[in-house]
């Protein structure tokens, strides 16, 4: 069975683990930056709008001390 994902794919996990500077690396967190504020900020207002149960869970994972 596939693992799904939340925020990053498998290779981003892969290269933002790594503990050597590369440009593949650079560009797995340039996607992942986007991804937070672009893409996430929308599911967020979707959230907050339509379904804010949803977004509560999602608040306590993310914001877990």
């Amino acid at each position: 069975m596939a693992r799904r994902r939340a925020l990053l794919t498998n290779r981003e996990r892969e290269l933002i683990a790594e503990t050597e500077k590369s440009d593949r690396r650079y560009q797995a967190v340039s996607r992942v930056r986007r991804k937070i504020s672009e893409e996430l900020t929308e599911d967020v207002e979707l959230l907050a709008e339509h379904h804010p149960d949803l977004l509560d869970e999602l608040r306590d994972v993310v914001c877990d001390e």
